[in-house]
């Protein structure tokens, strides 16, 4: 099955059109400045050279139109027509308490999502456009939305209940939902693979580090824990994210600096984490060149960045009674040997002994070959988890159908 992989942003749509029976990617690309003058359509066909095409492109329906039509180009394309288009599935954001595995997208899942807005107002709008765009061009096409929530909706009370009145929780739906889901699924699911053993049998922490940072406890293969919560602010430090903070904190912040919770918000969301701490940049790539010139602030930035994900290694070992192997991914997790390294660094006693040589190397199992404790750099892919989940969803409904 050919689908068409859609992550659709309040100004930009990500896309991959993926042949989910070689778990290929025939072209990629991404439409930017949705909605501004000049937007910009890159796109690449797995056998050809990069194009950008700037164009009007007002909405995202109109963006996805550009998308279809350099698909269906006899220069660049990779589909004869629209139909050759077997499915469409989407990555969503927030699907709260609602979805815990992808789902076939119908009105009804459409108005579900549309109630959870106010859990993920910058995310799920545009989420929910997409969707809607696709439903207009394509009205025949069956669409499917995968959850980035989803995942981690096996998280026992302990894990997701806040410490505020319980009526809270019941009223507004205030709990730990964590991010990043589809990249944790994948990467542990690739781990236990690599391991030759059963992910029902594994305890694995599986750190997913690029702009946005999570981590997640992922127990017989289900996830028992995670850093983020009811939004994507909380948990380890970030690009421009603070993460974890005293709750008054904030508060008192804004007494003294006269802010708004708009600007707070803000504050907090874009101008915090690594951007926050250095003062230089919120791309580890800079951040360590900085700490290279001996920059005092990067240093801060830098370790504080990497402490909170060893402290959260302990941590989520003593939540799962042990650990397997602990999983870098992102950005970050794929490419930092120096984070790996200081992460790894005095963890024996959880068997973690990491080796100089593989982690330079970028080699897949990084840790010595007696460590008790795997230590692994798992490039993630969730594209073609939303591709996969997709094409198993409309093949059942199919099959069904055809009884």
């Amino acid at each position: 099955m050919k689908v068409l992989v859609l992550n659709c942003g309040s100004s930009s749509i990500k896309y991959q059109f993926i042949d989910t029976g070689k778990k290929f990617a025939l072209a990629k690309g991404v439409v930017e400045r949705i909605g501004m003058n000049s937007a910009i359509l890159t796109h690449k066909r797995y056998d050809d050279e990069e194009i950008k095409i700037v164009g009007e492109i007002l909405d995202h329906s109109i963006a996805i139109e550009y998308v279809l039509g350099v698909m269906l180009s006899k220069n660049h394309g990779v589909i004869d027509d629209k139909d050759d288009i077997d499915a469409v599935g989407h990555r969503v954001v927030h699907g709260g308490e609602s979805f815990s595995g992808s789902v076939f997208i119908t009105d009804e899942v459409i108005q579900v999502l549309q109630n959870n807005i106010e859990l993920a107002p910058l995310h799920n709008p545009p989420n929910i456009k997409g969707i809607q765009a696709v439903k207009r061009i394509m009205p025949t096409t069956p669409q499917c939305g995968v959850f980035d929530t989803a995942f981690h909706l096996t998280m026992p009370p302990e894990a997701f209940l806040y410490g505020i009145p319980y009526e809270l929780y019941k009223k507004h739906k205030i709990r730990r939902y964590g991010f990043h889901g589809t990249s944790h699924r994948y990467v542990s699911i690739e781990a236990s693979k690599i391991l030759g053993k059963d992910i029902s049998e594994l305890k694995l922490i599986t750190a997913h580090l690029g702009n946005g940072c999570s981590m997640a406890a992922v127990k017989n293969g289900k996830s028992v824990d995670t850093t983020m919560g009811f939004t994507p602010l909380e948990g380890l430090l970030m690009g421009t994210r603070s993460g974890d903070l005293d709750p008054s904190l904030i508060l008192y912040i804004m007494s003294k600096e006269g802010l708004s919770i708009n600007e707070a918000n803000t504050l907090l969301n874009k101008h915090s984490g690594l951007l926050g701490i250095s003062g230089e940049s919120s791309d580890m790539r800079e951040i360590e060149a900085a700490v290279k010139d001996d920059h005092k602030r990067a240093k801060y930035a830098f370790n504080v960045f990497a402490y909170k994900i060893k402290k959260y290694v302990g941590a989520y070992s003593a939540v799962m009674g042990g650990l397997d192997a602990l999983i870098f991914t992102g950005g970050i997790g794929e490419n930092s040997s120096l984070v790996r390294e200081y992460v790894c660094r005095d963890m024996e006693y959880l068997g973690i002994r990491l080796d100089s040589g593989k982690n330079h190397n970028k080699e897949i199992i990084i840790s010595e070959d007696n460590s008790r404790t795997a230590v692994m750099r798992v490039p993630t892919n969730e594209e073609l988890v939303i591709a996969l989940d997709t094409a198993e969803i409309v093949t059942e409904i199919k099959e069904k159908e055809a009884v």
